[in-house]
């Protein structure tokens, strides 16, 4: 389930939500894609941070471990919804770089299309004009070695007029 920004800006800190809000709607397309690269990794880190939070405060609450720190009190509740925001984050980053790619790489192939149209144009021209009639006769026609082999044409259809008449024996047999 996502999340409004009005709750994300209540789960995240100051810093935490600058890094979050370049990623909303309007924000991520004047983002460059060397930017959303070096903000991955980021996004990364804070996701795992808070999934480890998250699963510690839940060992702790079901008796399985020690509490870890005195300052992180409450329920696992609020680790999990900050995994949340940094993971819907992350998600937004990544499908904005795959559109980028897709774009950069549909541009690289219009621009070779193109170069391949303009190359094909170009080559329409002949390079040597035609050298026309001869005096002589051009080239002969070579008999062909194989042995024919040829039906005769009393047998052509015989054998389906033999079929034809066996099933037509047996039709009348019944």
């Amino acid at each position: 389930m996502s999340l409004s920004c009005k709750r994300e800006h209540g789960l995240l800190s100051h810093e935490e939500y600058e890094t979050i809000r370049v990623t909303h709607h309007p924000a991520i397309y004047g983002v460059g894609g060397t930017e959303l690269q070096e903000l991955r990794p980021r996004l990364r880190g804070m996701r795992d941070r808070e999934r480890t939070l998250a699963r510690q405060k839940r060992r702790e609450l079901r008796g399985k471990a020690e509490a870890r720190g005195g300052s992180f009190p409450g329920l696992a509740e609020r680790p999990q919804r900050r995994k949340q925001v940094f993971a819907a984050a992350l998600k937004r980053v990544n499908a904005e770089i795959a559109r980028i790619r897709k774009l950069e790489a549909r541009a690289a192939l219009t621009k070779s299309a193109r170069r391949a149209l303009a190359m094909r144009h170009a080559g329409t021209q002949p390079h040597h004009p035609a050298a026309g009639d001869t005096a002589r006769n051009g080239m002969q026609l070579l008999p062909s070695r194989r042995t024919r082999h040829l039906i005769p044409p009393s047998q052509i259809g015989s054998v389906s007029q033999a079929t034809k008449a066996a099933q037509a024996r047996r039709d009348s047999d019944q």
